[in-house]
């Protein structure tokens, strides 16, 4: 194996799988998926970008591609069936937010992802949080302080500014 093997192997290991959910929430077409990952890794070896953050760049360069294969779809019509892309831009940014925040969920101490999915996905009040939790009202509020604190650090990491 080459060293450009041994490189773009790295890059497929580090972060292919972050790379496939952000292409399914745009396809689910496995083979479009695949394709797309692949074209993104090798765009990313071949430019060698200079980047503090290869995921963000990964992940703009993934969106890049998922948008020119829906306008080629649309201007072939034969083909529009044979893609399942979002319909516009705005359904492709809200996939690709979705998986981000998911991603930096999975960041968090357990302990705070619990009560970040209680308050904001499940929308249950403190005491109820409280209760699913078994822990006390005021750590909760402060659980929840440092989860949304420790999110948007980790945001700012994965190159998200918004």
């Amino acid at each position: 194996m080459s060293l450009d093997d041994e490189a773009v192997a790295a890059i497929y290991r580090e972060h292919g799988p972050m790379l496939r959910r952000v292409v399914w929430r745009a396809t689910s077409d496995a083979n479009r998926v695949e394709d797309i990952v692949q074209e993104v890794i090798l765009r990313v070896w071949r430019q060698a970008p200079e980047t503090d953050n290869l995921r963000a760049y990964l992940i703009t360069t993934a969106r890049h591609l998922i948008v020119d294969q829906h306008r080629a779809a649309t201007r072939r019509p034969q083909q529009t069936a044979l893609v399942d892309l979002p319909v516009d831009d705005a359904d492709l940014d809200r996939a690709l937010d979705q998986v981000l925040v998911e991603e930096a969920l999975g960041r968090l101490q357990p302990d705070h992802r619990d009560v970040v999915r209680c308050l904001y996905y499940e929308r249950l009040s403190i005491a109820e949080t409280s209760k699913r939790v078994g822990a006390p009202e005021g750590t909760v509020k402060s659980r929840a302080y440092y989860a949304v604190r420790n999110l948007r650090a980790i945001l700012d990491e994965m190159g998200v500014t918004r």
